[in-house]
Formats: structure tokens, C-alpha cells, sequence
């Protein structure tokens, strides 16, 4: 028989499923008496599960509406672990996974103790990947200024700008943007009266005020739009190609910086995003096979602009020796 944590935490995990469960039913997937089961479903109520019950005939346990998951235990190295990985995972592209990420980093590093919280800072600081290649930012500061966006509380904070005096701002925070290996804080200056995007990496000392705000309509798109327009980077091209080759060789080739679709056994279509369009050239000419652009034109002339300066190099003559 499992011990009675364990056995506490596999009944909450069926109870989650949100069905009705037969008292009897219950018990026989425990593998516990019905008097054991009891006494496990007041367990749960006495940590703040409401569990409900109903007799008679149909009578069983189910929990209600509004139940949160059970607590997670973690020793301290799958700790660090996990604070390092999601805060990874916020860069990692992939849609939607920017502010997931963001959420779950605000709610660990807010319980780890001050201990595990520099050794997480010190591992991220210390560690180049793909992901994350920029500036290094604190955890702390990461989730102080993600969990004011999130409570739309007024935040202040020190910031250095590039070639001027450190100031104080207090702003109304919007949004988080993780974009081209740096984090950005798009917020509304209140000393300023307008809207500014501002790195992380140069924010010090983030304080959440007290004081809530409502929202102000943002004067772009989106924020990644708002802080691409005032950083001056150029919009990312989304390059499209049929390579005839297969999918494994162009991964190899590729890696994690494009998407590969498999088409047959000897093709596959590659998607690759890029501010630059002399990646995605290199990399095709990497795979070394036969492929057609798709799109956009401005690669299709980008690709033809390369083919022709190769040939005219290959074309060139031999200088004569000299003797």
C-alpha cells in the first residue's frame, strides 16, 4: 500500500480530472478501504481542497470549482534548474510561450529562498545559448517588473540610458518583450507623459509602488511592434524554401534556427525568420542540395544577388604569376 502522501497526492490527481467519483470506485483504484478513503478526503479539505460529497446511491467525491494544483517539491538543485529553464523557454520563439514563461518565472523565483535565487542569477549570467544571448538580467528584476504588467501597478525603478546620467522613473507598466537576445519593458512614462521601451539589463532596483492604474490604449500594434520601432531593428523576414533534400540532413544543417516540414523522403519545406537575409542564404548553401525560394521576393533577389557575384568570381581570370 502507498504511503499516505503519496496515496494523498494520487487521489487529488484523480479528483482533478473534475468527474464524479463513486465512493467505492474510488477506494478500489487507492487500493484502500472506504474507511481510509474517508479519512484521505478530510486530509485534503484540512490543506484547502473542497471536496464534495454526496450520498446515497450515486453518492461520491468530487472536487469543486476553483481547486489549484497540489504543491510542488522540488530539492534544490531541480530548483535552479527549473527557474533557469523557463527563463530560457521566454526567448525560445516558440508562439505563445513568451508569457506562459514569464508567469511561471514570476511564481518560482518568488519562493525560492535568497540563496537559490543568486545561485539561479549566477548560473543565467554565466551561460551563452541560443536563446538567451544578451545581456544577462537578474532574475529578480525579471519578475518584479513581469508581475507589475501582470497587477497593472505603477513600478519605479533607476535607469541608465546609454551616454547619460542614471535617472528615476515610475511608469505604468504594459509589457514584457523578450527580442533579438535582450528583454525590453514597454511602459508609459508618467514624467514623460508618452510611452518608452526600456532593457532590463539597464534597470535597476525595480519597486512596484502600491499604486493600481488602468490601462492606456498602446500606440502600436503590439509591443513587440512598439519596442522594434523604437529600437530602430529592422522587421524579421520570414523565409520560405523547398529544399530537395531530406529533412534530417537539413536539420542537421540548420538546427534549431529553422522549421523543417517533411514532404517526401528526399524533400521538405524549411521556414527560417531572420532580420537579416544573409543567414538564411548561408544556411541553404550549408545544406548543399537543390532548393527552390518561395518567398518573400526580397530573398528570391537576395539569393540571385549572391549566385551572381559566386559566378563572377568563378569567371574571374588567373592572375599572372610572378617571376
Amino acid at each position: 500500500m502507498a504511503n499516505t502522501s503519496s496515496r494523498t497526492l494520487r487521489l487529488l490527481s484523480l479528483l482533478q480530472t473534475h468527474r464524479h467519483w463513486p465512493g467505492l470506485e474510488l477506494a478500489d483504484r487507492l487500493a484502500v478501504s472506504e474507511r481510509t478513503l474517508r479519512r484521505d478526503i478530510d486530509r485534503l479539505r484540512e490543506l484547502g481542497y473542497p471536496v464534495s460529497a454526496a450520498r446515497g446511491t450515486d453518492g461520491g467525491y468530487q472536487l469543486a470549482p476553483g481547486a489549484v494544483l497540489p504543491p510542488l517539491l522540488l530539492d534544490d538543485e531541480e530548483a535552479v534548474a527549473l527557474a533557469v529553464g523557463i527563463g530560457d523557454a521566454a526567448q525560445s520563439g516558440i508562439a505563445g510561450m513568451e508569457d506562459a514563461s514569464l508567469r511561471a518565472l514570476t511564481k518560482v523565483v518568488r519562493v525560492l529562498p535568497p540563496r537559490l535565487r543568486a545561485r539561479v542569477d549566477a548560473l543565467r549570467a554565466r551561460t551563452l545559448s541560443a536563446a538567451a544571448s544578451g545581456p544577462a538580467v537578474t532574475a529578480g528584476v525579471l519578475t518584479a517588473v513581469a508581475q507589475a504588467c501582470r497587477d497593472e501597478e505603477r513600478l519605479r525603478f533607476g535607469y541608465a540610458s546609454r551616454g547619460h546620467a542614471p535617472t528615476e522613473r515610475e511608469v505604468e507598466p504594459h509589457r514584457v518583450v523578450a527580442l533579438g537576445g535582450r528583454w525590453y519593458l514597454v511602459a508609459y512614462d508618467l514624467d514623460r507623459h508618452d510611452w518608452r521601451s526600456f532593457r532590463l539589463d539597464r534597470l535597476t532596483d525595480p519597486t512596484a509602488t502600491g499604486a493600481r492604474f488602468r490601462p492606456r490604449p498602446l500606440p502600436a500594434e503590439d509591443a513587440v511592434t512598439f519596442v522594434q520601432a523604437a529600437s530602430g531593428a529592422p522587421a524579421p523576414y520570414t523565409v520560405e524554401a523547398v529544399v530537395h533534400a531530406p529533412s534530417a540532413r537539413v536539420r542537421q544543417a540548420v538546427g534549431q534556427w529553422g522549421t523543417i516540414e517533411p514532404l517526401d523522403r528526399d524533400s521538405c519545406r524549411l521556414t527560417m525568420t531572420s532580420t537579416s537575409l544573409d543567414w538564411p542564404t548561408q544556411a541553404l548553401g550549408n545544406v548543399g542540395a537543390e532548393f527552390e525560394v518561395l518567398g518573400p521576393p526580397e530573398f528570391a533577389a537576395h539569393v540571385q544577388e549572391w549566385g551572381a557575384r559566386f559566378l563572377r568570381a568563378a569567371r574571374a581570370p588567373e592572375r599572372p604569376s610572378s617571376s
